[in-house]
């Protein structure tokens, strides 16, 4: 009798019915040109699709003020949602379960756009692996009290757009440092009034956003992504358990589908270490599926599942380089590799969709 692959097991999340467990997460991906999704879009989200698969777009701004990077998508002109209906067409025809991350950057901008924050404190300069290459941001504007309802609409007006382009739902990225996630670290949030001090204050903004999003779409079609543990844009808390679990019981009153939450362990996009902090209280509570990322690896996700310590498992960098990475998983088979250096250049193929297929490797292997 075949062993059972816990990845491999049908799941319903919600009103979705699931073949897998295996989930393509966002990834900032920099190649729609003006904020427009683009046409090889279209071939890059078809080629991750698995009929029952859940797959969440990569980060798509809410508003032209919420931007901060070069090509990066949007979703709040009519040019745009026009522009994701043929690659949201082109999952649901592969019978796959789309959703769409939305973003506000906050004070995570590059030169060159204007960001507003909780705060004015910058951001310092990004040294990357190199040593080389300096990421230089903005100085942020601190936002004025009156102008945080305006933000909560542009996530309202951004969800509502989102089902009109075809989406199943939307993810709200409360994460790794941008503007959601800025309000509730208290390294970030330096704010006397009520969005500011308290962990309630501090969180308030965050969930005034999932309940207008909720009141737009319904609770059945809203995710979010939370990195309490995280210190990803000098955004870190001094008690990220705390945060977390208030977050999760908070987000029950609302009813949403999903959590996405990363592992402490990634304290930095990209970097994994050691630690004694755990998901699993923030699981035990959250009352709809958990879905966690962070360095997973087969044998890991596996036991994710099998140990119920999580419903989902989102992989990042192996589903970018393996498109077909479901199937690998079933098999057994070996990964393709990464490139970090093709992750984030505008190229329309390449490190995007010229990642080869398990039947593509094993078709030259058998010309050789």
């Amino acid at each position: 009798m075949e062993a059972i692959i816990p990845l491999m097991t049908p799941y319903k999340m919600g009103n979705f019915d699931l073949s897998h467990r295996v989930v393509l997460p966002p990834l900032t991906r920099q190649r729609s040109y003006g904020s427009i999704p683009q046409e090889h879009a279209i071939l890059y989200y078809s080629q991750r699709t698995t009929k029952g698969g859940l797959l969440i777009a990569e980060a798509t701004t809410i508003s032209e003020t919420a931007q901060g990077f070069p090509n990066t998508p949007g979703i709040w002109t009519e040019e745009q949602v026009e522009s994701w209906k043929p690659i949201v067409d082109a999952v649901h025809a592969k019978g796959g379960v789309f959703f769409c991350q939305q973003m506000h950057v906050g004070r995570v901008a590059s030169i060159g756009f204007q960001p507003v924050s909780c705060t004015d404190k910058p951001l310092l300069p990004l040294i990357r692996a190199n040593g080389v290459d300096i990421a230089q941001f903005s100085p942020p504007r601190r936002l004025e009290l009156e102008e945080i309802p305006k933000i909560v609409n542009d996530f309202r007006i951004a969800a509502r757009n989102t089902i009109k382009a075809g989406f199943d739902g939307v993810e709200i990225h409360g994460a790794h440092g941008y503007l959601l996630d800025q309000f509730m670290k208290d390294s970030v949030n330096d704010r006397k009034d009520k969005y500011g001090g308290t962990l309630e204050n501090r969180c308030r903004f965050p969930l005034e956003v999932v309940e207008a999003v909720v009141d737009e779409i319904g609770a059945g079609r809203v995710g979010i992504r939370l990195s309490p543990f995280s210190t990803h844009k000098e955004a870190s808390d001094s008690n990220p358990e705390n945060l977390g679990l208030y977050m999760i019981e908070s987000l029950n009153k609302y009813g949403i589908v999903y959590c996405h939450m990363v592992e402490p362990r990634m304290t930095q996009v990209g970097d994994t270490l050691e630690t004694p902090h755990s998901l699993l209280p923030m699981r035990k509570k959250f009352k709809g599926t958990f879905i966690v990322a962070g360095g997973y690896d087969r044998e890991e996700g596996n036991k994710a599942i099998a140990d119920n310590y999580a419903d989902l498992v989102a992989y990042g960098r192996w589903f970018l380089s393996n498109p077909d990475l479901p199937k690998r998983f079933e098999l057994n088979a070996p990964l393709n590799k990464y490139n970090r250096e093709t992750m984030y250049i505008s190229d329309p193929v390449r490190g995007y969709v010229d990642y080869p297929f398990l039947d593509d490797v094993s078709n030259l292997q058998s010309i050789i």
